[in-house]
């Protein structure tokens, strides 16, 4: 009898793989190319404009503060020789305070949690998230168990075409394709 029940459990465990193997094969599996789609939505080129004229502009202050500071700091070196001690530590002290706002106006703009970052989750971020839903909407409906992107390339070492739904993702969002394929 306990030989009776192994066997059956084993077959048991036998029908499960199989079942299991069997439709894990059966899984539909697609892939995108983020950069293509990207490159072919217009708010997404005009978000990333405004984006690059923020970073320029910032970019160009924060170069000219610390060229002025350049200059101060010449000009004490030029000096320090003339200078008694209670000026030069002065003249230092205001060099190293301005370097220290400048260095603080460049964290404030460029930071982890600077100006630049909160542009780009205002500008970026609702077109990304228009996309991912746009894609979610095509997966649940194609039945795709996965869907991966080759934009950076990390992960695939190889995609048939075929299975590049990216013209899938802007069709649905109403966008033609301006750009050409990286195949």
């Amino acid at each position: 009898m306990k030989t009776l029940n192994k066997n059956i459990g084993r077959l048991m465990v036998l029908a499960l793989a199989i079942m299991l193997s069997s439709s894990v094969s059966a899984q539909k599996y697609a892939y995108i190319d983020s950069d293509y789609i990207l490159k072919n939505v217009p708010e997404y080129q005009d978000a990333q404009n405004q984006l690059d004229e923020f970073s320029e502009k910032w970019q160009k202050e924060i170069e000219a503060k610390f060229l002025e500071i350049d200059n101060l700091y010449k000009k004490y070196q030029a000096d320090v020789v003339l200078l008694p001690a209670d000026m030069k530590k002065k003249r230092e002290e205001e060099i190293i305070n301005m370097e220290k706002e400048v260095k603080t106006y460049q964290q404030e703009k460029f930071g982890q949690e600077g100006e630049l970052f909160k542009k780009r989750q205002e500008l970026i971020k609702p077109i990304q998230d228009k996309i991912y839903n746009t894609l979610e909407e095509i997966a649940t409906a194609k039945n795709y168990a996965f869907v991966f992107d080759k934009a950076n390339g990390a992960s695939i070492m190889y995609a048939n075409p075929k299975f590049d739904i990216s013209d899938d993702v802007l069709d649905e969002l109403g966008y033609s394709f301006n750009t050409q394929r990286n195949q």
